[in-house]
């Protein structure tokens, strides 16, 4: 609401009636013009903020959808690379399970004391290779995982604190302008009443 102006006795006796009353609607003119300037000013200012606050929510959803394709092409290819390591392997104790096979079908016929022993020694190598390439797996799986979890936790604290930087800007931004809007209106009350003041002494 505007505030009304209104002069002293002294003012209407010293300047008359009708210089007084033109000062009087004058200060109410200018101060409806300030109002309606601030007015406007905050809601261009505020028009801005919510434009750029979108914007940056904007910018960070796709950056959050990025870092998640990312991160399932980077599974895929870590799944794969098992898979295959996986088959290979398999394969591999295939070829020797074979090998072995062939070798022992073929002393068999010669020696058969032999062959049980080397049936035996054959059969510990290979459950030993199992349990080694399945320890090895394992492992390879759980570093995987570690790494993958690693990098979760570093980009979800790297949005929080892009997310908190970019809150406290702005809340800056808006208090800075703030500030600036009211010693901007003092100032101009200052000047629109010190000349009044001047010539009501000089009167």
């Amino acid at each position: 609401m505007p505030v009304t102006v209104k002069l002293s006795k002294l003012f209407y006796d010293r300047l008359g009636e009708e210089i007084a009353n033109e000062m009087v609607d004058w200060f109410n003119a200018v101060d409806a013009t300030y109002r309606d300037d601030l007015r406007q000013l905050n809601e261009l200012n505020f028009a801005r903020f919510d434009a750029k606050l979108e914007q940056r929510a904007a910018e960070l959803d796709a950056r959050i959808d990025r870092l998640a394709v990312e991160l399932d092409a980077k599974i895929d290819q870590v799944a794969a690379e098992l898979d295959a390591k996986i088959d290979r392997v398999a394969a591999e104790l295939d070829a020797k399970i074979d090998r072995v096979a062939a070798e022992l079908d073929a002393k068999i016929d010669r020696v058969a004391a032999e062959l049980d022993a080397k049936i035996d020694r054959v059969a510990a190598e290979l459950d030993a290779k199992i349990d080694r390439v399945a320890a090895e797996l394992d492992a390879k799986i759980d570093r995987v995982a570690v790494g993958l979890d690693t990098k979760i936790d570093r980009v979800a604290a790297e949005l929080d604190a892009k997310i908190d930087r970019v809150a406290t800007e702005l809340k800056e931004v808006l208090e800075r302008r703030l500030g600036e809007h009211t010693r901007w209106l003092l100032a101009a009350w200052a000047s629109l009443l010190i000349p009044i003041i001047g010539l009501w002494f000089r009167g």
